[in-house]
């Protein structure tokens, strides 16, 4: 393993700016689905990487930006409820964050196998992206995400659509060093560019460039104030269970990676806790959540770089750019073909992801138990089932939960990993 604890300051705010890049993408996606201020979510991805950093004693290599699990219960919240009040509900969702922290550092994880097995995590997370699928496909045809509006003709968005797809799709599976890890940065400049000359070879012109043009260099960003309503705090609340185990698998995940035990030093307990409070430091300015993020574990793997230095460069440098207005201008000038062909593999993917831990961990489909938690889940989450306060992503996963508590039978476990974990930390 190199040492790079000593390199000097320049090469690790290099290596910063690198871990950025990869981390770009999907960091800026986020709020422009969603309708945030990107460089809001910039500023507060920088503020709650630094947060993290903080928490854990700067020990682990970790970026944070915005978790997709997020996208659809904010679309549903903000147009319920507005968009302060939805802030409201995420600071709410960091202060679960909190709470499960605490629990994790009276109780150890262990209580994690009972409560959140694979079988209630996999269709969770599935749920998540399938859910999404249609405003990925209604983005890629030039509608509105929520389909009630033609905003790009259809012709003219299909083709950069799935031209931004091929690329994101190309680059990901045949691109080589760090390339390979920003297909979403490479799909958005292909289809960017495309959109900027579209007007030659398709007769309509995708991108104005006049909110560039007018932008001030400088200008601090949109910042808004959440408000509080039981409502909307008790609609987001359930939605944090997922990217919860998320964080998990990621601190296993990059554990791995550095051969260092992050469940015994600085402990699960302070990584959740700089989750949570990240995610309510977000809220705060108007951002969207802060959770640990997994394209930066790859990016670490493929540098070798382990220094925890190089994450508080590059949230250094978000919190620079998100002070650039006409930075942030032109992240909100690309064309909605151009993010909803991209989107077409995200949501896919984080379908894949949910379908990989029920496989990964041998999940029985075959035991009553286990195909009714399953399909319950997925028919609640994808159908837009609805109770009292509880829809979609909060539904399914509240019910899953509560199905895994109450039906007879063997339950799931997640290994011996998180097990070994806790015995490392007490020994």
């Amino acid at each position: 393993m190199q040492d790079h604890t000593r390199d000097p300051a320049w090469k690790q705010a290099i290596a910063g700016s690198q871990m950025l890049l990869v981390a770009f993408g999907a960091l800026v996606l986020m709020p422009l689905i969603t309708g945030l201020d990107p460089n809001v979510a910039l500023f507060t991805a920088g503020i709650g990487t630094l947060i993290f950093h903080i928490v854990t004693g700067g020990q682990i290599p970790i970026f944070l930006a915005s978790s997709f699990a997020f996208i659809a219960p904010i679309l549903a919240s903000t147009e319920r409820f507005g968009i302060a009040e939805t802030l409201g509900g995420l600071m709410a969702a960091g202060i679960l964050y909190i709470m499960l922290s605490g629990v994790v550092r009276l109780r150890g994880s262990g209580f994690i196998t009972r409560f959140l097995p694979p079988v209630v995590i996999g269709p969770v997370i599935m749920v998540i992206g399938l859910g999404l699928a249609p405003v990925a496909v209604n983005m890629a045809s030039g509608r509105a995400g929520d389909g009630s509006a033609q905003l790009v003709p259809y012709t003219s968005a299909i083709w950069i659509a799935m031209i931004s797809l091929a690329v994101t799709v190309m680059t990901a599976v045949w691109a080589q060093g760090i390339f390979r890890l920003i297909p979403i940065m490479a799909g958005i400049i292909v289809g960017y560019a495309l959109s900027a000359i579209s007007d030659v070879f398709l007769g309509t012109s995708l991108i104005d460039l006049n909110p560039i043009r007018t932008a001030a260099w400088f200008a601090v960003p949109d910042f808004t104030a959440p408000s509080f309503s039981m409502n909307a705090i008790l609609f987001m609340i359930p939605v944090a269970i997922a990217p919860a185990i998320e964080h998990i698998g990621d601190i296993l995940a990059i554990g791995t990676v550095t051969r260092k035990n992050y469940f015994a030093k600085p402990g699960l307990h302070r990584t959740l806790l700089g989750d949570g409070l990240a995610t309510s430091a977000a809220a705060a300015f108007g951002g969207p959540p802060n959770t640990t993020y997994s394209e930066v574990t790859g990016a670490v793997v493929l540098t070798r770089n382990f220094n925890p230095r190089i994450m508080v460069w590059a949230a250094s440098v978000a919190i620079v750019l998100a002070f650039i207005g006409k930075f942030g201008a032109a992240l909100q000038t690309i064309p909605l073909p151009v993010m909803g062909g991209i989107l077409c593999l995200l949501f896919g993917s984080i379908a894949v992801v949910g379908l990989n831990a029920l496989i990964r961990h041998q999940v029985d489909l075959s035991e009553a138990r286990n195909l009714v938690i399953v399909g319950v889940t997925l028919v609640f989450g994808i159908g837009g089932m609805a109770l009292g306060n509880l829809e979609g992503i909060a539904l399914s996963g509240v019910v899953a939960i509560v199905l895994n508590l109450i039906l007879p039978g063997e339950r799931e476990a997640w290994g011996n990993a998180i097990h070994d974990n806790d015995n490392k930390k007490t020994n």
